[in-house]
């Protein structure tokens, strides 16, 4: 009987021994990381009544009437330009613009309003940032107010979820106020 308690008494001490080992931690909670290269410009011009710098990496379509498609494949993005001529009715182009933008404020946590004036070039405009869980991140128009008015919105074809899709957000937004910066007219 002492024979069984010893070796039973080895045997357990064994098992402790061998069985002590560092304590087990739990991974430590990770973020996805999406780095986009630096972004390169190139001009975009054509017969309509304005040019534009636009990143290289993206795709530009052309849709009617001097509307454009400037697509973000690898981020599953789009900019939408929109182009009117104005013909005495920049107030309704201005209040259609803002109401499109805020129509987004019942997903939005804030909408971010940044006035755009370039006198040299005869560029007025405002961009909007809207943050939060909305269909749209960034969207802007721009205008001389006599012939030309320009919109422009991005949408992603995802679900908006603002923390998954902040970092393309970013980086496309960045493109966007650079395509308004660099807007010229065509007279």
């Amino acid at each position: 009987m002492l024979k069984k308690i010893i070796s039973t008494a080895v045997i357990l001490l064994t098992l402790t021994l061998v069985s002590c080992k560092d304590d087990v931690l739990p991974k430590p909670a990770s973020f996805l990381r999406l780095d986009y290269p630096e972004a390169k410009y190139v001009h975009f011009e054509n017969t309509c009544p304005f040019a534009f710098d636009m990143n290289e990496a993206a795709v530009i379509k052309g849709e009617k009437d001097c509307g454009f498609a400037i697509t973000y494949p690898k981020m599953k993005a789009t900019i939408y330009l929109t182009y009117k001529p104005v013909h005495g009715d920049i107030n309704k182009l201005l209040k259609d613009a803002q109401k499109l933008t805020y129509e987004h404020v019942i997903k939005a946590d804030d909408i971010l309003e940044q006035p755009y004036l370039n006198p040299e070039k005869k560029v007025y405009g405002m961009f909007y940032q809207v943050d939060g869980n909305a269909a749209t991140n960034s969207q802007f128009y721009v205008t001389d107010s006599t012939k030309h008015f320009i919109t422009g919105s991005v949408y992603f074809y995802a679900k908006p979820n603002f923390d998954s899709v902040m970092p393309a957000a970013s980086y496309i937004k960045n493109d966007m106020q650079r395509l308004m910066e660099t807007l010229k007219w065509k007279y």
